[in-house]
């Protein structure tokens, strides 16, 4: 059982006893422990990313911190910032472009990358839009990030490296056409139609679970470990596409509610957590392995994992797609 099974047993709303992020990095002694090492954490222009990062650099590690914009991200990072050791790097990850150019910008001031955290997301498109490589924005992130992330350096590895991917409980909606979980292949940009904004940030987020899972499968044994969490329901500006009443009769959810600090301590969990030093390949919530998703419960909020969410043969085929898509041959 999680140490922090009690305190998200009875929540009380944003701030009360649940960890925040900070809190995990003393409890699981890491403070100071990760000096010449390296993280990378995405999204860190807002929300559960600037939590993270506040929270990491408290490790001692060197941060490299991507973001769309740039000075977006210098001003929310204001009073964290130490150019000694945190760097902001423009990525724009609906872009293959951008996120080539990136990854080349970060390895050509490090060797080695000790911790990846892919945080950045979006969330409830109203109308289907492409981006500039054809890609429906939600889906893009992970379909470009992670196999672009891993597939080149993970051969490197000679200790554990974590890598964190924001997944979300929406995840448990169900596909068009009762495709669940995500669409077929040649659906996955909503091409034959069918769009729904809450159906394709569902889709988005089984795709980062389903990252998270083949890398650990492909991975694994060479001490590359992934985990995909949920990090709660968090006031963000992830929900800036979202009508003003989106969340109308739904006050009875307040007590689950989080502080940004509290919605970034599983990302946290997941990345400095003793228990995920050799092993991965789980879906996490509130600071602990996800249990199955019940019958009855809303699918925007359980806790609970969906049953498509340990598919390995849809996790297969969306890795072998996204290496299609960004370049890079398949070697399994």
């Amino acid at each position: 059982m999680s140490r922090y099974a009690d305190a998200h047993a009875s929540p009380g709303g944003p701030g009360d006893t649940r960890p925040t992020a900070l809190q995990i990095v003393k409890d699981e002694g890491a403070e100071g422990t990760l000096k010449g090492e390296v993280i990378v954490i995405t999204g860190t222009s807002s929300g559960i990313g600037i939590q993270t990062a506040r929270a990491l650099a408290a490790t001692g590690a060197t941060l490299f911190l991507t973001a769309r914009n740039v000075a977006k991200a210098q001003s929310a990072l204001v009073e964290l910032i130490d150019p000694s050791s945190m760097e902001i790097i423009e990525m724009d990850q609906e872009i293959l472009a951008s996120v080539r150019a990136a990854a080349a910008a970060i390895l050509a001031k490090t060797s080695m990358i000790h911790l990846l955290v892919n945080n950045a997301g979006i969330m409830n498109i109203p109308d289907l839009q492409l981006t500039a490589d054809g890609y429906e924005p939600p889906l893009a992130l992970p379909l470009l990030q992670a196999p672009r992330a891993c597939s080149s350096g993970c051969r490197h590895c000679r200790s554990p490296i974590p890598v964190v991917s924001l997944a979300s409980s929406a995840h448990n909606v169900t596909g068009i056409n009762n495709v669940t979980g995500i669409n077929n292949a040649d659906n996955y940009n909503f091409q034959q139609g069918g769009y729904n904004p809450a159906l394709a940030y569902g889709q988005s987020k089984t795709a980062n679970i389903y990252m998270a899972n083949e890398i650990e499968r492909r991975f694994g044994s060479r001490h590359l470990h992934a985990t995909s969490v949920h990090p709660g329901l968090v006031s963000t500006g992830l929900t800036q596409h979202m009508p003003p009443d989106a969340f109308k009769g739904m006050e009875h959810l307040y007590p689950t509610m989080k502080s940004v600090e509290q919605g970034a301590a599983t990302s946290v969990w997941a990345a400095v957590g003793k228990t995920w030093d050799h092993a991965g390949g789980k879906y996490l919530v509130n600071c602990a392995e996800a249990l199955p998703y019940v019958e009855g419960d809303d699918k925007f909020t359980s806790p609970g994992y969906a049953p498509w969410a340990y598919d390995v043969e849809k996790a297969k085929k969306l890795w072998s797609d996204s290496l299609k898509l960004v370049g890079l041959l398949d070697k399994e």
